[in-house]
């Protein structure tokens, strides 16, 4: 699926990340600013070379982007974009955001979403105030992060370009379903099934010798 034929609105949300994996916060995020905003698509847009360091070696973007087309495939209002991924060199959302507005045309509002921790070091990234000025940030609370700096952080005049919004599962992160894979945990009712099995297929996150239940399901 290209990103010509997923994009179809010309309001919808963005939803950056590198989703290694994809989990349910990620969609009850997305399903929320889709109703919230009444937004007729939400874009998943899974992270090329993420232009951060990362402190883990993270999956290969064609895992990845699989990943998030396995667990969004049920959803209508939700789209898979393969933009980041086959454009070369670092992805910064910038460029993202600006590529997408020439696609959709004169008029077009983009929702960028993104998490605590990342709006927080948004100053860091490549061409901060142009993105505020391309989007409406939209920002989910993380544990250990807190947004009510966000005056003081990014000035007034930044904040008030972002709204924030509560998340349900926020506590559910990527980085806590490798760990329990690694540790050979359950990530059942953490991530969608097919994810699970895409993940035990291709032995992602897993360090240690899998254990199989009786119904043949790796947990």
């Amino acid at each position: 699926m290209t990103n010509d034929e997923v994009v179809r609105s010309r309001r919808l949300a963005v939803m950056g990340g590198t989703f290694d994996p994809i989990h349910y916060a990620h969609l009850l995020i997305a399903e929320d600013v889709r109703r919230r905003f009444q937004l007729p698509q939400v874009l998943f847009m899974p992270s090329g070379s993420p232009p951060h360091k990362k402190d883990y070696e993270v999956s290969s973007a064609e895992d990845r982007y699989i990943m998030a087309l396995l667990a969004t495939c049920g959803n209508p209002h939700f789209a898979v974009s393969r933009l980041e991924i086959d454009r070369p060199g670092p992805s910064y959302t910038i460029d993202t955001l600006r590529r997408l507005k020439d696609e959709l045309g004169e008029g077009a509002q983009l929702h960028f979403v993104t998490g605590a921790d990342a709006i927080l070091e948004i100053l860091t990234w490549h061409e901060p105030d142009a993105i505020l000025d391309e989007a409406r940030l939209i920002a989910v609370p993380r544990p250990g992060f807190d947004l009510g700096t966000l005056d003081e952080t990014l000035g007034a005049r930044r904040a008030s370009k972002v709204t924030v919004i509560d998340a349900p599962l926020a506590e559910i992160s990527s980085t806590m379903i490798r760990r329990r894979v690694e540790e050979g945990a359950s990530i059942r009712y953490l991530t969608p099934r097919p994810v699970i099995e895409y993940i035990n297929k291709r032995g992602l996150y897993r360090r240690t010798v899998r254990r199989e239940e009786p119904d043949g399901e790796t947990f």
